[in-house]
């Protein structure tokens, strides 16, 4: 249950960081307003060191999470790349699928195939990621098979996240994400300078946007590894993965946009999936 309890956080997290961080994106534009919250967020990370004393780890746990870090952003990259090609009501739930579905695979292969109800509990996460990124209930429809290969990639690098940050983050915390974190931003930063962005953001009013972005992400992250630390990594990524609920839900509530009849079924599903998870 404590473990449920943090992969819930997790997903609350990571769901109100997505949430804010749309809002910033849409008057910075999406790499941007991802870069200064990954910076943002590192500085409430290294804040905690001041507070929260951690023995730094051997090198390989370390180039481990650095590992992690580096394929998260590149899995943002590829998301908000797919977004752009017109893929935007396909793009989020395969990928959020496919970074549950792996550590699923793996979990199961390292801890021992789960009870029938926690796998009929996956079933249901994954039904509900898919229906609570849904736009809307008209949706487009792929023309060519082909057209998965970007959220795939994007959910494998999420996926293999999942799993390395949760390998490096045995012992420790701070110091795993600290060093995801920073591998993290030197991609996005290269990502930018190879695209020749300039590094402003115009509208100072975004930067509260910004900053919680960066926190909750710090947040979403920290709730993740405390799940995996004390319980299965298969449970944990998978309810950790149901964030798009919430920014579904902060968006019905604070810009009062309709949740369609869909989404609703996604938001029951997952209320039913975590029942079944807990048992």
């Amino acid at each position: 249950m404590t473990s449920i309890l943090f992969a819930l956080l997790s997903a609350v997290s990571w769901g109100s960081g997505d949430f804010f961080g749309g809002l910033a994106s849409r008057k910075t534009g999406p790499f941007l307003a991802v870069l200064f919250g990954e910076l943002t967020g590192s500085v409430f990370l290294f804040g905690t060191f001041i507070f929260y004393k951690e023995a730094i780890p051997t090198w390989n746990i370390l180039l481990i999470a650095a590992l992690a870090g580096a394929l998260g952003s590149v899995g943002l990259i590829i998301l908000y790349y797919a977004m752009a090609q017109g893929q935007m009501s396909i793009a989020t739930p395969v990928s959020a699928l496919m970074a549950a579905a792996i550590p699923v695979a793996v979990g199961s292969f390292l801890e021992g195939v789960p009870a029938a109800t926690k796998i009929g509990g996956f079933f249901l996460a994954f039904l509900a990621v898919w229906l609570v990124a849904q736009e809307r209930s008209n949706q487009t429809q792929l023309n060519r098979l082909a057209d998965l290969r970007w959220p795939l990639f994007s959910g494998v690098c999420f996926g293999v996240y999942f799993i390395l940050i949760h390998q490096a983050s045995q012992t420790g915390i701070i110091w795993p994400m600290a060093a995801a974190r920073v591998s993290g931003v030197l991609i996005i930063f290269l990502f930018l300078l190879f695209k020749k962005e300039k590094f402003q953001v115009k509208n100072n009013k975004t930067w509260y946007l910004i900053v919680l972005n960066g926190i909750l992400d710090v947040g979403g992250n920290a709730f993740y590894i405390l799940a995996g630390q004390t319980g299965r990594l298969d449970i944990a990524a998978t309810i950790s993965s149901l964030y798009p609920g919430m920014t579904v839900l902060l968006a019905w509530l604070v810009l009062k946009e309709q949740m369609n009849n869909i989404q609703k079924l996604g938001i029951l599903s997952a209320l039913v999936a975590i029942f079944f998870l807990t048992i």
